[in-house]
């Protein structure tokens, strides 16, 4: 009986260079090809090389634990750019036996700079830009002379703004977009990279270029630049080993020099304006600076705390191809064929001096031509490239900004664009993509298709609402689509980063940013009050509390948990201060404050949403959330053994529950104004007692009939929609919603030719123009319900470790499947339609169990793939067979 430990990660990384932990956590998996198998304990050993016996620097002895993950170190204090390796072992029972496994092939981790009074480079930058709305692209380069061949090369490289960084002219950033956006008042992020092979004995060029960024660029709706700062600059820190034995350390600092570029202009929104007749190698590998470099600019004022990243890189995933066609206008149209995020490279051709446009967008109007309007209501910006040509034939592309678009518009060439000479790169967090789905109907297929999209262009440096318009970490659209986005790609880190700017970010009285980060620095006053009036927003605010849970439930995160803890607390102590009509049951009723409601509900106009809640704050839903974090919270504290404050959250729960109920709830099922996003709320949030629940879940399948079966619901109350259905024993309806083609639905869109989830419901206008954005995901959190819901897979226990399985039988389907590679392995549950009965296939990972519930039973499986019968006959299901 054979058990190991592989895909082992430290801060949930694959052999993660740089990381600033004092304390890393380490995570493996089970492998195994044998059934029925619990881990039972583990053991971690820590060596500075991959020699265990002479270098072991820390075990962790036996520690009893059924967990493969959450494991973390307490020795000695690590070093500072140092390489450390680690092996597990394990014990474990294969079907009750007790086996032992042997140690793991070892994994790595490096450290970056942990201790700040180490650095000893130097913020640098150029002149200051000749007015707010100048934006070209800074080019720093200094060197290196070494006495000797290199051993071993780290570059610790940061800026304010987007950078890419050179070695001898060799592009060691790429595509990768960075640093992430960070609230930059408060901390930046650096990147360490290994450049040993770069790097040679002799002279070396170093080279950074920088471009505004999210430092200096355009953020947001109104497209403010210069929001975190005037100047652009960089750090940078090389420590380089020789084979001689000697450590020569080359920083950023007064002699190195500065100067223009290529990239006349660069903004993350608004795009580049580059002209290809400057030369772009010159300063990347001449002995000497080219003549218009100056001494670059020290950067004293600029006092910025470093972090390391925590997180895969935003760079280039994917690569596409296009088609090229005529516009009516004759301008060419480059189609890729699906709407994503990043940029184009695009091989040009022509007389120097001549002036090509590449315009990015969504869609097409009516006419057939590039529509530049769509995606923004203010038509203040383009997502354009402008190139001048150098009358050369050579590749194009753009390196500080990215776009949302699936074409793009050609203009200033006097040729046709060749296919051949045009690459869609696609950039996005490297996350690992952990989940599929399939099922007979490809519309449903496509659309979780969609989903993915939306994912992969919004996930980028935080949790983006779109990649065309604001660009913005907004907290209302993460915390209700978080669920359904564990399911597309491993995001546990990506969603604690989230959670650890926010906390940075968040007041004193528990508000918590409506976008994350917040776009105003934390010391200018006028821009935090600004902030502040719509920050206690319920659903957007509640992300403090919502989503750590959300981390612990699909991760087992318990500390993430405990690091969010007091934040969460903030949260809901500061609801308890706001709530305060007074009636019989005391202040438990939200009734103040700002509060976006249950947004984009279909047909409803945001702008008069907005107005009418500041009117009369939506205080059904208000009091909704309030009651339903308390809960969260209460279960946070008992996680965290913090039993005191359970039962008291858990008291104020009861008794904001209670006056909800008193102020909201009526006889025949009607709740708040009788919406249908009310009702799932109500039951999503058990708000209501047991026996109330029937008379609820009737109104809102009255409402949905009504509505010709048609969803009403927005943002907030849409991932819920699908699950109170069926749990209120009403899956015909919840499929009849799932399948509905005119809008509202899903399949709307996807019979539409969406190839991403649009903002709203509608998605055109009347007179045929895009409305709004065509990639948010948000709406599209039904995603998470075709895996845990139609396929029925889902967390029963944190982290996976209990397995639920509980399909959605539909009569409109032959067959459906998801997977999902949980914190154990891959799980996965299908079910196909054989004949008189039904198949259900389960497949469990080493270190789990599954629960399996289906209309005609319940049974316990362990590990391993199980093979269910079910026999449906008309008002009744039976399992006759059960095989493993």
């Amino acid at each position: 009986m054979s058990v190991s430990a592989g895909a082992l990660r430290t801060e949930d990384r694959v052999t993660p260079l740089g990381i600033d932990a004092a304390a890393p956590s380490f995570a493996w998996k089970l492998q195994t090809d044998e059934r029925d198998v619990l881990q039972t304990r583990y053991e971690v050993e820590v060596a500075r090389s991959a020699d265990f016996d002479s270098d072991r620097i820390w075990t962790s002895g036996p520690v009893e634990s059924d967990l493969p993950f959450g494991a973390r170190y307490a020795g000695p204090p690590l070093g500072s750019g140092s390489r450390y390796h680690w092996r597990v072992r394990l014990g474990a029972t294969v079907g009750g036996a007790a086996v032992e496994s042997g140690w793991s092939a070892p994994t790595w981790f490096e450290t970056g700079i942990l201790d700040p009074s180490l650095w000893t480079a130097t913020w640098i930058g150029g002149p200051p830009p000749a007015s707010k709305a100048s934006d070209p692209v800074l080019y720093l380069r200094g060197g290196a002379v070494l006495s000797a061949d290199v051993v071993r090369a780290r570059a610790y490289v940061s800026a304010l703004g987007w950078y890419r960084l050179f070695v001898n002219g060799a592009d060691i950033t790429g595509n990768a977009q960075v640093p992430r956006f960070t609230p930059f008042s408060e901390v930046v992020e650096y990147q360490a990279y290994d450049v040993t092979d770069a790097l040679r004995a002799g002279t070396n060029v170093l080279a950074i270029a920088v471009g505004d960024g999210r430092f200096r660029g355009g953020l947001g709706l109104t497209g403010s630049r210069e929001v975190y700062g005037k100047r652009i600059g960089a750090l940078a820190e090389f420590v380089i080993e020789l084979a001689d034995g000697s450590t020569v350390t080359t920083v950023t600092d007064g002699t190195w020099s500065a100067g223009p570029g290529r990239i006349t202009g660069s903004d993350p929104k608004n795009g580049e304006r580059a002209d290809l007749r400057i030369p772009d190698d010159d300063w990347l590998h001449d002995a000497v600076p080219p003549t218009r470099f100056a001494p670059a600019v020290e950067l004293p004022d600029q006092e910025h705390p470093l972090i390391a990243e925590e997180v895969e890189r935003v760079r280039d995933v994917q690569r596409l191809r296009a088609t090229v066609s005529r516009a009516p206008s004759g301008a060419q149209l480059l189609d890729f064929g699906q709407n994503f995020a990043g940029h184009v490279r695009i091989r040009l051709s022509g007389r120097a001096g001549t002036v090509v446009q590449l315009t990015h967008v969504e869609l097409l109007t009516p006419d057939g031509e590039a529509d530049t309007e769509s995606f923004t209501s203010t038509g203040k910006f383009f997502q354009r490239e402008i190139v001048t040509l150098s009358g050369r034939d050579e590749w194009y592309q753009p390196w500080f900004t990215i776009h949302g678009f699936r074409y793009v518009e050609v203009t200033g060439l006097d040729h046709a664009v060749d296919p051949d000479g045009v690459e869609g790169i696609v950039i996005s967090s490297d996350l690992e993509r952990v989940g599929t789905f399939e099922a007979s109907d490809a519309r449903l297929e496509q659309l979780h298709h969609n989903v993915l999209w939306s994912v992969i262009s919004n996930f980028t440096d935080t949790p983006t609402d779109c990649p065309t318009r604001e660009r913005a970490g907004w907290t209302g659209d993460i915390q209700a689509f978080a669920p359904a986005g564990t399911t597309f790609v491993d995001s546990q880190a990506f969603l604690s980063r989230y959670l650890r700017n926010a906390t940075i970010e968040q007041w004193d009285d528990g508000a918590f940013p409506i976008y994350v980060p917040s776009q105003y620095p934390i010391r200018d006053d006028l821009g935090r009050r600004m902030t502040h009036f719509m920050s206690g927003a319920v659903g957007w605010a509640d992300a403090a509390v919502l989503l750590p849970w959300t981390v612990y439930r699909y991760y087992g995160d318990r500390q993430l948990l405990a690091r969010q803890y007091a934040s969460m607390r903030k949260r809901v102590d500061g609801l308890e201060r706001r709530a305060r009509t007074k009636g019989h049951r005391g202040h438990y009723v939200v009734d103040s404050g700002f509060h976006f409601g249950e947004w984009l509900r279909p047909g409803e106009n945001p702008l008069q949403t907005m107005v009418s809640h500041i009117v009369r704050p939506p205080a059904e839903i208000a009091t909704a959330y309030f009651a339903h974090t308390a809960s969260v919270l209460a279960q946070a504290a008992e996680v965290l053994g913090h039993d005191d404050d359970a039962e008291r959250y858990r008291a104020l729960a009861g008794h904001v529950a209670a006056a909800w109920r008193d102020r909201y709830l009526h006889a025949d099922g009607r709740v708040g104004r009788d919406r249908q996003d009310d009702a799932v709320r109500a039951l999503a949030f058990d708000l209501v007692r047991p026996e109330q629940r029937p008379a609820v879940v009737a109104r809102l399948v009255e409402l949905i009939r009504a509505n010709g079966d048609h969803l009403g619901t927005g943002f907030l109350s849409t991932p819920m929609l699908l699950d109170v259905l069926v749990r209120g024993g009403r899956a015909d309806v919840a499929l009849d919603l799932l399948f509905q083609t005119s809008n509202p639905s899903w399949l709307y869109q996807v019979e539409r030719g969406a190839t991403t989830v649009w903002e709203t419901w509608e998605g055109y206008k009347a007179n045929g123009r895009g409305k709004e954005s065509h990639n948010h995901y948000a709406l599209g959190a039904v995603a998470g319900w075709l895996t845990d819901g139609l396929a029925g897979l889902k967390p029963g226990a944190p982290g996976y470790r209990e397995v639920v399985f509980e399909p959605v039988i539909a009569p409109q389907l032959d067959h459906v499947r998801a997977t999902v590679d949980t914190p154990f392995g891959p799980a996965s549950s299908g079910w196909r339609r054989s004949g008189d009965h039904v198949e259900i296939e389960v497949t469990v990972p080493p270190g789990a169990v599954g629960d399996v519930r289906l209309p005609g039973g319940r049974t316990t499986v362990g590990s391993g793939t199980h093979t269910i019968r079910l026999v449906e006959t008309p008002g009744t299901a039976t399992i006759e067979e059960t095989s493993t």
